[in-house]
């Protein structure tokens, strides 16, 4: 973790692991969040450097307060803003997140398929990374129709590709090689 919103996430995940706070947290983040998706002028608060921190705080207080964000993410958040640094809150809760899931032994993954997978797919595709890593997955699943058919799966480093638009450019550099 590097950059500011690696020290604040790495600072709140130790008070929040330490309180034993980590799901409490992680919702609160969640709910912040989801203000902030639905909220285009609390993105502009978030974002834009006109506002002093005095007027951020006041601001942020009043949306917490309203949403019923209290304890340490209430806290976490008027530091943020007291600190003027609310415009790396989103970095901060990814990073956040990537530290609770990492403590929790949860391996990120990425699936990239062509179509939208079915329901018995993604339980088939969520069994094999689970085999595969001996651990949790959180699956993260994006649609490339540029793929044809097939998957690609990325897990930290390692990447899996699967797809039939690989499978045919190497047809396709096979046939060439022949000539």
């Amino acid at each position: 973790m590097s950059g500011v919103a690696g020290r604040y996430a790495l600072a709140l995940f130790e008070l929040a692991r330490d309180e034993n706070a980590l799901d409490l947290v992680t919702a609160g983040l969640d709910s912040f969040e989801a203000l902030l998706r639905e909220s285009p002028d609390l993105q502009r608060l978030v974002r834009s450097p006109v506002y002093s921190a005095e007027e951020q705080l006041r601001a942020i207080g009043a949306v917490l307060d309203q949403a019923g964000i209290t304890g340490l993410t209430g806290n976490f958040i008027r530091l943020v803003a007291t600190r003027r640094r609310l415009f790396a809150l989103p970095g901060m809760v990814a990073a956040y997140r990537k530290l609770v899931a990492r403590a929790r032994g949860v391996v990120s993954a990425e699936v990239r398929l062509a179509e939208e997978p079915s329901a018995r797919v993604m339980d088939e595709i969520k069994a094999a990374l689970r085999a595969m890593t001996s651990s949790e997955v959180d699956l993260t699943v994006k649609i490339d129709p540029a793929l044809i058919g097939g998957l690609v799966v990325q897990v930290g480093s390692r990447m899996v590709d699967a797809s039939l638009r690989t499978k045919l450019n190497s047809i396709r550099l096979a046939m060439k090689e022949a000539r």
